[in-house]
C-alpha cells in the first residue's frame, strides 16, 4: 500500500497543551480505517511515513515524536516514532505555575519503519496502537504539533506587521472573528513565532551572534563593560551576563542586584 504525500518535517512531537485527563478515550473505531498504521505498509519517502502516523495521531488525539533514528553512514536504516508520552518523566515545573502539566506516562503506542533498498521504499514493520492514557479528537488540534496557521492568517499576519499593529492585537483579532479561542486551532504564542521566524526572518542563532556583537562592541565603548556569553550546541543563547561602569559603581555603594526571570510568562 503506497501512500506519497505532499513534502512535510518530520516533527519530533513536543508535547505542550497535552494535559492529564479522565476523559475515556474515543474507541479506535471511529477512525477512518485509511489513516490507520498497519504492518506492512508502504511509503514513497520517510517523510511521508512520518505525516501519515502524525494525520493518524490527529485523527485519534494524541501527538507523535521520532524516538530514534539508525543510521549507517549518512543512510537512515530505520526509525522508531513512538507517542509523545511513551517513557518515563515528569515536568520539572510545578502544576501551580503551568497550567497543562505534561508527564511521560510509558505509552506503548508506537510505529516502527525500515527502508526496503531493493525498491526504494519505507515500510511499517511493527505497529502498536494502544495507548496508556485517554486520547481526546476533539482537542487534538491545540496540541503544538498539530496546530497551524493557514495561508490568509499567515497573509493577515503579515499585513498588520507591516502596518505596526501589535502580535496581540492580530491575535485578538482572529478570536473575535471566530467567535472565541476554542474555535481557533492556534495559539497567541504561534503568531509571536511566525512573525519571528518568518516575517522577520530571524533566528535564535542570528539573535545571539547579533546579541554578541553588541555587547563587544559595548565593551570597546567602555573598558569597564562587563559581560558573559555563554552558547549550546546550536548557537542559540544558553547564559548571559553584563554589567555596564555605572551599574558596578552602583553595586559598589548599594550592593543590590534586581534579576529578572524570563520565563514568567511562559510558565504562565
Amino acid at each position: 500500500m503506497d501512500h506519497s504525500t505532499s513534502d512535510s518535517q518530520l516533527n519530533a512531537g513536543e508535547v505542550d497543551y497535552e494535559s492529564e485527563s479522565n476523559e475515556v478515550p474515543e474507541p479506535l473505531s471511529v477512525v477512518d480505517d485509511e489513516l490507520v498504521p498497519k504492518v506492512g505498509m508502504t511509503f514513497t519517502t520517510l517523510e511521508d511515513a512520518g505525516k501519515f502516523y502524525r494525520n493518524y495521531a490527529k485523527a485519534v488525539g494524541f501527538s507523535t515524536r521520532v524516538r530514534c533514528t539508525n543510521r549507517k553512514g549518512n543512510e537512515i536504516k530505520n526509525q522508531l516514532i513512538t507517542c509523545s508520552r511513551e517513557g518515563k518523566w515528569k515536568s520539572k515545573i510545578s502544576p501551580t505555575e503551568k497550567t497543562n502539566p505534561t508527564a511521560g506516562l510509558n505509552c506503548p503506542a508506537r510505529i516502527y519503519i525500515h527502508t526496503l533498498k531493493d525498491v526504494s521504499a519505507w515500510i511499517i514493520s511493527k505497529v502498536v496502537l494502544d495507548h496508556s492514557h485517554p486520547c481526546c479528537p476533539s482537542k487534538a488540534e491545540m496540541l503544538k504539533q498539530h496546530r497551524e496557521l493557514s495561508m490568509s492568517i499567515r497573509r493577515t499576519i503579515e499585513n498588520n506587521e507591516e502596518a505596526g499593529i501589535r502580535p496581540s492585537k492580530t491575535y485578538q483579532s482572529f478570536v473575535a472573528a471566530a467567535g472565541g479561542h476554542r474555535e481557533l486551532n492556534f495559539i497567541e504564542k504561534d503568531v509571536r513565532n511566525y512573525i519571528t521566524r518568518e516575517v522577520r526572518n530571524v533566528s535564535e542563532q542570528e539573535d545571539a551572534k547579533e546579541f554578541g556583537k553588541y555587547l563587544l562592541r559595548m565593551k570597546e565603548k567602555n573598558p569597564n563593560f562587563f559581560f558573559e556569553l555563554q552558547l549550546e550546541e546550536d548557537q542559540s543563547i544558553k547564559l548571559a551576563f553584563w554589567a555596564d561602569a555605572r551599574s558596578r559603581a552602583a553595586f559598589e555603594y548599594f550592593g543590590d542586584v534586581i534579576s529578572f526571570d524570563t520565563t514568567y510568562n511562559t510558565n504562565r
